[in-house]
């Protein structure tokens, strides 16, 4: 693959690797093309590679020079599981399957400076670049963490990255604090007696019992909830009774929905007061219930000496203002699995205009090519300046 002063990232190779991702997007813990393709290009730039790690996960490894310190930088690989919308000629071939969130970006920015600091060996340390399986929903990181990553690349801080529709494409955001909600699931359900739809008393109504929930759950955050401590509750599943038989009350009513906070604080005083409402609820309708909370992904809270390490870099290459007040998203990334070990900082980088509303996950989402470069200068500035 050719390169030369004027092109030190391979940036034409990179954005026709960016749409060949895109084109053959895979779903989490299924990216075998993807990870086939970041092999052979950290292998062909000298880079010693790990594959296998949390199934489909890849770690190149690159040390120079006898610097003691280790640091990881984070990209994700997988796709969404959606169909794609848009019209580009290099739209995803695969079946309700699209990378609707950027990640084939990602992949393209950690593999552009790995290649690059490979070449010009300008730090002192090991720096391992992490491509992840498995970020949207489907426990990725747990699953490398699990598959001994600390222990087989130990290292000092981590760092991750995150493109930002509404933001310009030489433009990155760096904050300390919380940065990523945590995203929870929960579900309850409401164990009744069924009955005749004209003979209500002679049973013990769910469906009611289930209105009476859905009403007060979304008051936790309103009126349980520190006001000056985000987090949000929603109901987003609901399932009982049938259409065919609109005359009959269900024996059960099903609900759930997801959980986010910003605090462990916050996080456990959402599943304590779901499951208390839910209690109330049925001891009022005289019926039982079963309530299920699962923690799924941990809150991202960017460390504050690792933030400033990011931000000395993002200062360095963007040759804008980075911006320091940045509102953190209630979204989620199980980035937090590798940063809530190791001081970790993730960052935001701009992906351009919105282009007809397009944000993150919506089937007509694109990765901006224009981005590539300056992420790739953030990944070199930051390993350059930290293993010195």
């Amino acid at each position: 693959m050719p390169h030369g002063d004027n092109d030190p990232f391979e940036l034409e190779a990179m954005i026709a690797l960016r749409r060949d991702l895109h084109a053959h997007p895979e779903l989490g813990f299924e990216e075998f093309r993807t990870s086939d393709i970041v092999v052979r290009q950290l292998e062909e730039a000298g880079i010693a590679v790990t594959r296998g790690v949390g199934k489909t996960g890849v770690v190149g490894s690159l040390r120079v020079g006898d610097g003691a310190r280790a640091i990881a930088l984070r990209a994700d690989m997988d796709a969404l599981a959606m169909p794609e919308q848009g019209d580009a000629a290099y739209k995803s071939t695969i079946p309700n399957t699209m990378h609707a969130c950027g990640h084939d970006g990602h992949t393209v920015m950690l593999l552009a400076a790995a290649r690059h600091l490979a070449r010009t060996r300008d730090f002192s340390g090991t720096v391992h670049f992490v491509f992840q399986p498995a970020e949207e929903g489907r426990g990725g990181a747990k699953a490398m963490v699990g598959d001994g990553f600390f222990d087989r690349f130990p290292v000092d801080a981590v760092y991750g990255l995150h493109n930002m529709p509404g933001l310009a494409t030489d433009e990155m955001a760096v904050v300390a604090g919380p940065q990523l909600a945590s995203s929870d699931s929960w579900e309850v359900i409401f164990y009744g007696v069924g009955t005749h739809g004209a003979k209500p008393h002679l049973g013990r109504d769910s469906m009611t019992a289930a209105a009476h929930f859905l009403t007060a759950v979304h008051t936790i955050v309103a009126r349980r909830v520190d006001p000056l401590q985000p987090a949000v509750v929603s109901a987003c599943a609901i399932s009982g009774g049938d259409f065919r038989a609109l005359n009959v009350i269900p024996d059960d009513v099903r609900i759930g929905g997801t959980a986010r906070a910003y605090s462990s604080a916050v996080r456990d005083q959402l599943e304590a007061e779901i499951g208390a409402l839910a209690e109330g609820v049925g001891t009022t309708f005289g019926i039982t219930n079963s309530y299920a909370f699962s923690r799924r992904i941990s809150p991202v809270i960017n460390d504050a000496t690792a933030t400033a390490a990011a931000l000395a870099a993002a200062h360095s290459v963007t040759g804008r203002s980075v911006i320091t007040d940045f509102p953190p998203s209630t979204a989620g990334d199980d980035f937090a699995e590798f940063s809530s070990r190791v001081p970790g900082c993730y960052v935001w980088l701009g992906n351009g205009p919105a282009v007809d509303g397009a944000l993150h996950h919506n089937s007509r989402y694109d990765f901006n090519d224009a981005a590539i470069v300056t992420g790739a200068r953030y990944w070199t500035a930051l390993v350059e300046q930290q293993l010195r």
